[in-house]
C-alpha cells in the first residue's frame, strides 16, 4: 500500500465547543449542516484551492511491468541504475520527507541549501504538486524567500521534489513524516481529537519498502504519546533484521515569515528515546540541522515531552492573543487605549512586547486545531479544569470577531442592508495566501446574513480559496446561501472595492493597507464613510482629518 500525501496543509479544526450565545448573530456551530460525508469520500479529503490538494487517502500505485528479455530497456537499465547508485554515493546523508506542504516543502528546501552533501527528496503522489515545486517559480504556497531558496537545491541537485514514494523511502536514512493529522469529524472526539490516521498509513508504507535500518522523524503535529503507535506500526510490519527509531521533531515556523524561522530558529527541538540506540539516532539529527544551526538552540527531549511542546506553544501564544483581545473590549468600555496598555504590559521582561497587539482575532490552521486537540487530551485524562480553561481560550476568540461584526452594524445605524461593504484582506495574516479559519471569512459571513453587499480585495488570496473557505468552515456556499456569489465579489484592487462602499473593513495587516491613499478613497465612497480597523494598522487621526468615522480595537471613538 502506498500513501497519497498532502502538502502538509497544517489541519484545519471543526470545533464542537460550548460557546456563550452571540447577540446580533447566531453561533457558528448553529449554522453548520450537519457533517455528512459524499459517498466514497470523506468531507475532509474535499480539494479546496489550487494550493490545497486532497487529503490523505490510502491509494495503491500499479507496479511496473518488468522489460521484455532483449529489448532496449532492459540493456539500459543496468547502466541507469550504476549511475544512479554513484551519484547517490556522493552524499553522507539521504532524506526523505512525506508530503510536500506548508511544513514539508520549506524545511526540506533549507535542509538541501545549506547541507550540500545532503540529498534531500520531497514526496507526493499529486504530480500537479510535485510538478508546481520542480518550476521553482510557480511554487504551490506563497512564502517570501522561498523561491530563491527552492531554486539553490533544484540548481545544485540536492534537492529533488518526485512522485517517486516508493524508491525515495527505500533508498533513505532518514524519513520525515509531514502530513496533515486533521481535526475527527465524527466519532470518538468529533470536533477537537486529531485524526492520525495518516501517520499511520506513513508508518505503514515505510514498514513495508524499507530495506534498511532508518530513523523516521514525526514532523507533523500530533497528540502526545502519537509515536507509541507510529513504532509498534514500523516494528510489527519489519522486514526481517531492518530495525527503526521514531523521532519527534515538530516545527515552529510561523507562515509569512517561514523562510527566516527556518535559517535562523529560536531552536529546534529533537525527542526521542532515551536508549543507546535512542540517543545515537538523536545526535544523527541533530548532526543535519547543526551544519547551520547553533548546538546550543538545538534542544533534546525524550519522545512525549517533544509531542507535548508543540501544542502547549501554540496554546500559549494563542492564549496571549485572547488575554489581549479580551482586555481591548474593556478597553473600548471604559477609554483606555489598548496599544498604550499593551506597551506597559510588553515592557515588563516578564511578559515582553510579542502578541500583545489587539485584533479581530486569531486564525490559520494551527492554534484552534491545536487548542482543541489539548482540550482533548485533558478530557481524556479527566483534568475536567484544565480542559475548560483552554477552551475558553478559543470562545474568547470566536465572541472578539462576533463582536467586530456587530460593532460594524450597530455603527452604520443598525443596517447594513443593501449596503456595499469593502473588505480589505482575506488571508488570515499578512504574507500568505492561506486562508483557513481566517477571521475575514466570519465577517464577510455575519455581513451577508445582513444583507450586506461585499467586495474583497487580498493581494494573495483567488476567489476559489476564498469561497473554498466559506464552504469548508462555515458550511457557506450557493446551495446553503443562494445568491452568495452576487453579495460576494473580489475586486482586483483596494480602490475599486472601496469605490461606492457606505465601509471599510481591515481584516488583513497586509504592508500595502498602511500606505493607501485614502483621500482617494475616501471620495470614491458614500458618506458617511466608516473605516473598521480590525488590525490597528492605519492612522486613524489622519482619517479622521480626511473625514472618515474610524473605529478601532480596544480604543473608543475619537481616540488615534
Amino acid at each position: 500500500g502506498t500513501v497519497q500525501l498532502v502538502q502538509n496543509k497544517r489541519a484545519r479544526p471543526n470545533p464542537v465547543l460550548r460557546r456563550p450565545p452571540r447577540r446580533g448573530f447566531r453561533g457558528r456551530a448553529a449554522r453548520r449542516a450537519p457533517e455528512t460525508d459524499p459517498p466514497g469520500r470523506a468531507r475532509a479529503n474535499t480539494p479546496r484551492s489550487h494550493h490545497d490538494p486532497p487529503n490523505p487517502v490510502v491509494a495503491t500505485k500499479p507496479p511496473t511491468p518488468a522489460p521484455r528479455a532483449g529489448t532496449e530497456t532492459e540493456t539500459k537499465a543496468p547502466e541507469k541504475e550504476k549511475k544512479h547508485r554513484a551519484e547517490m554515493a556522493q552524499y553522507d546523508v539521504k532524506i526523505c520527507c512525506m508530503g510536500a506542504g506548508y511544513v514539508g516543502g520549506p524545511t526540506m528546501a533549507v535542509i538541501a541549501k545549506m547541507c550540500p552533501r545532503i540529498k534531500v527528496t520531497v514526496v507526493d503522489l499529486s504530480q500537479k504538486i510535485i510538478d508546481a515545486w520542480n518550476t521553482g517559480n510557480k511554487l504551490p504556497i506563497y512564502e517570501p524567500g522561498l523561491e530563491e531558496v527552492v531554486a539553490v537545491g533544484l540548481k545544485r541537485g540536492n534537492l529533488v521534489f518526485s512522485t517517486k514514494i516508493n524508491e525515495s523511502i527505500a533508498e533513505a536514512d532518514i524519513v520525515f513524516i509531514s502530513v496533515n493529522t486533521p481535526t475527527k469529524t465524527a466519532g470518538i472526539g468529533a470536533g477537537r481529537a486529531a485524526n492520525v490516521k495518516n501517520c499511520e498509513l506513513c508508518a505503514r508504507t515505510i514498514a513495508e519498502v524499507s530495506t534498511s535500518d532508518k530513523i523516521v522523524v514525526e514532523k507533523s503535529t500530533v497528540p502526545v504519546r502519537t509515536s507509541d503507535a507510529v513504532r509498534a506500526v514500523l516494528e510489527h510490519g519489519a522486514k526481517p533484521g531492518v530495525k527503526f527509531q521514531v523521532l519527534s521533531n515538530p516545527e515552529f515556523l510561523a507562515e509569512g515569515t517561514a523562510v527566516p524561522d527556518l535559517e535562523t530558529p529560536s531552536r529546534v527541538l529533537l525527542g526521542g528515546m532515551q536508549t543507546p540506540e535512542g540517543l545515537k539516532a538523536l545526535e544523527t539529527v541533530v548532526n543535519v540541522y547543526a551544519n547551520w544551526v547553533p548546538r546550543d538552540k538545538i534542544l533534546t527531549t525524550n519522545l512525549w515531552s517533544s509531542e507535548l511542546s508543540k501544542l502547549v506553544a501554540n496554546a500559549m501564544l494563542a492564549q496571549r492573543v485572547s488575554s489581549v483581545n479580551s482586555i481591548s473590549a474593556l478597553c473600548e468600555a471604559t477609554g483606555a487605549d489598548i496599544s498604550e496598555i499593551s506597551r506597559a504590559c510588553g515592557t515588563d521582561p516578564r511578559i515582553g512586547p510579542k502578541f500583545l497587539q489587539a485584533s479581530v482575532g486569531f486564525g490559520g490552521s494551527c492554534f484552534q486545531k491545536d487548542i482543541l486537540n489539548l482540550v482533548y487530551l485533558c478530557e481524556s485524562y479527566g483534568l475536567r479544569e484544565c480542559a475548560e480553561y483552554w477552551n475558553w481560550v478559543v470562545q474568547m476568540n470566536e465572541y472578539q470577531k462576533s463582536r467586530f461584526s456587530l460593532n460594524m452594524v450597530r455603527s452604520m445605524f443598525n443596517t447594513v442592508t443593501g449596503k456595499k461593504i469593502a473588505i480589505f484582506g482575506f488571508a488570515f495574516k499578512k504574507d500568505t495566501g492561506d486562508t483557513r479559519e481566517t477571521a475575514a471569512a466570519f465577517i464577510a459571513r455575519d455581513l451577508v446574513e445582513e444583507q450586506a453587499r461585499v467586495h474583497v480585495y487580498d493581494p494573495q488570496v483567488s476567489r476559489e480559496s476564498m469561497f473554498a473557505e466559506f464552504k469548508y468552515t462555515l458550511n457557506l456556499s450557493e446551495e446553503t446561501k443562494p445568491g452568495l456569489g452576487e453579495l460576494v465579489v473580489t475586486s482586483p484592487d483596494a480602490y475599486s472595492a472601496a469605490q461606492g462602499a457606505h465601509a471599510i473593513a481591515i481584516a488583513t495587516e497586509w504592508d500595502e493597507f498602511k500606505t493607501l491613499d485614502y483621500k482617494k478613497i475616501y471620495d470614491s465612497m458614500a458618506k458617511p464613510a466608516f473605516l473598521f480597523d480590525g488590525r490597528n494598522i492605519v492612522d486613524a487621526a489622519a482619517l479622521r482629518e480626511i473625514g472618515f468615522t474610524v473605529y478601532s480595537i480596544g480604543k473608543p471613538v475619537g481616540m488615534k
